[in-house]
């Protein structure tokens, strides 16, 4: 059975709402029951679904091995379709009647940002969300900060390294792209701080709204940037949205570099772009930059890389139950694998906190973790100061219908 709350919702239904939960093998009193709250439903639901994937193919794993300290965990999560009134709503529920121990693999900017002035409200209930899949800056710093633990590089270092890659080719004409919200205006402001750092401006700017769907037009926005001459654009976006941007500026000769952030969900982009390129026997796929706050998957020399792909391929995770019937779930994939690491380093965290779970030590233990290697070629680490453990960015493009990594961006040369 699911959680599904979209929109506001009286408090009477939603405490008689249906959750979906990963299964466990121990008695409930026994188990770490983790809450989630992200998009299973609407136009970013690849996100949400494959994120809770790459976790599940963890604790599977984990579970079937005794759990952690003997305790099982399980995921209880409710879907909020990307939409912040329902993301608060089901914070709500998840710390105060389900009394989850913590909070974990919540996606996007606009739905994080209405949630952290409840862990505020709440502190003396010593809740933590650990490892939004979002790159935004509140979490990342006070008031809110001391409440999170993020795993990815932040939105800010993505944008500082694709402006830097493209001025130093000459391609100093930067325009961007993104979703009229927090999460579109964090990406906004970290192209702007990378390009005054070199002393130049945005060449142009257009938005649009969260939600947009692959079959509506971007025809305006496609014509707002065209006017601006750009050198490259960088998206701040969901994967909908960007894709039939990038559909329509190129159905208007707007050829030059797209690039996109890691939230975007490549796999999902490209998908999209692939149909509408058979569909319309054009190729939508060219001259695009994904930032990365992963690996590829495609990097089997990487330790984490061939765990992650032998442990999807052992236990085949599915969509959360109650969602995803008309979805087709992605062998592996940069969100998924994402998901995986939120769940390896989760757990090496509640095996240091010992056999007996104190949500109030939680924070400490974090602070305490230094050069943890999880396999994806850099330690991670935190301190009392620090609440991100990853710095790592990638970069990746199209190559023979897939996205690899980047490794010479003189093809972009002006």
């Amino acid at each position: 059975m699911i959680g599904h709350t979209i929109g506001l919702v009286p408090a009477v239904l939603l405490a008689a709402a249906a959750i979906w939960a990963a299964p466990a093998r121990t008695s409930p009193g026994n188990e770490l029951v983790v809450g989630m709250s992200a998009a299973f439903s609407g136009a970013s639901r690849g996100l949400g679904i494959e994120l809770y994937r790459g976790s599940m193919a963890y604790f599977t794993e984990v579970n079937r091995q005794g759990g952690v300290h003997g305790r099982p965990i399980r995921i209880l999560g409710y879907d909020d379709g990307y939409q912040p009134n329902a993301a608060v709503q089901n914070t709500l529920k998840l710390m105060l009647e389900d009394d989850v121990f913590l909070l974990f693999n919540y996606v996007g900017t606009p739905t994080v940002t209405r949630v952290l002035p409840l862990l505020k409200k709440y502190e003396r209930l010593h809740f933590t969300l650990f490892f939004p899949f979002t790159g935004a800056q509140p979490h990342r710093e006070l008031p809110y900060g001391p409440l999170a633990v993020n795993l990815r590089a932040s939105y800010r270092q993505e944008t500082r390294g694709l402006v830097d890659h493209f001025v130093d080719i000459g391609r100093a004409r930067v325009a961007v792209f993104y979703q009229a919200d927090a999460y579109g205006r964090s990406g906004w402001v970290g192209v702007r701080e990378a390009l005054s750092a070199r002393g130049l401006r945005m060449a142009g700017e257009a938005t649009y709204s969260r939600g947009t769907k692959f079959t509506e037009s971007l025809d305006r926005q496609v014509a707002i940037l065209q006017e601006a001459k750009p050198d490259v654009i960088i998206s701040i976006g969901a994967y909908e949205a960007c894709a039939a941007f990038i559909r329509d500026a190129r159905k208007a000769g707007l050829d030059v570099p797209i690039a996109n952030v890691s939230f975007v969900g490549s796999e999902s982009l490209l998908a999209l772009l692939q149909s509408a390129s058979a569909a319309d026997r054009r190729d939508y796929t060219t001259n695009l930059v994904n930032s990365q706050v992963v690996p590829s998957y495609e990097h089997t020399a990487a330790p984490v890389v061939r765990e992650y792909r032998a442990l999807m391929e052992r236990h085949a995770p599915t969509p959360p139950a109650g969602f995803g019937t008309d979805y087709t779930p992605l062998p592996y994939s940069f969100v998924s694998l994402e998901g995986f690491l939120n769940a390896k380093l989760l757990v090496e965290v509640l095996t240091r906190l010992g056999p007996e779970p104190d949500r109030a030590r939680l924070r400490t233990v974090v602070a305490s973790l230094t050069n943890i290697e999880l396999g994806m070629g850099a330690p991670v680490g935190f301190s009392a100061d620090n609440n991100q453990g990853s710095d790592a960015i990638f970069y990746t493009t199209v190559r023979d219908g897939r996205f690899v990594p980047v490794t010479d961006w003189s093809e972009w040369r002006r």
